[in-house]
């Protein structure tokens, strides 16, 4: 098993996860974070740290962000998806996207 950081991201990309992540499976994209599925050791620590709750244990997700699993191993693997080990500020319109829902077609890759 493995954590999925699911629709929640998107267009946040708050960065208190990578801070705690002992093993750095974090990828970084343009409006959003991934964790990569074969570096993850499912220790849990990034889930509380999450302030919009978009991380899960795999076997935790909502039915409707069972989706998430695969993306996530996809866009882990995209060269232009680089680690991310630090905490940066969200994206500056964090603001008015934390609370929306249905945000897939919003994600940049």
């Amino acid at each position: 098993m493995t954590h999925v950081v699911t629709e929640a991201c998107i267009r946040c990309k708050y960065t208190d996860c990578v801070d705690v992540c002992p093993v750095d499976c974090f990828r970084e994209g343009p409006n959003f974070l991934t964790i990569d599925p074969d570096e993850c050791i499912d220790c849990a620590v990034c889930i509380p740290e999450c302030p919009v709750s978009a991380i899960f244990a795999e076997e935790d997700l909502p039915k409707d962000q069972v989706h998430m699993t695969e993306l996530n191993a996809e866009l882990a693997k995209l060269p232009n998806w680089k680690s991310i080990t630090k905490r940066k500020d969200p994206l500056p319109d964090h603001e008015e996207w934390k609370d929306r829902t249905g945000k897939l077609s919003e994600l940049a890759r």
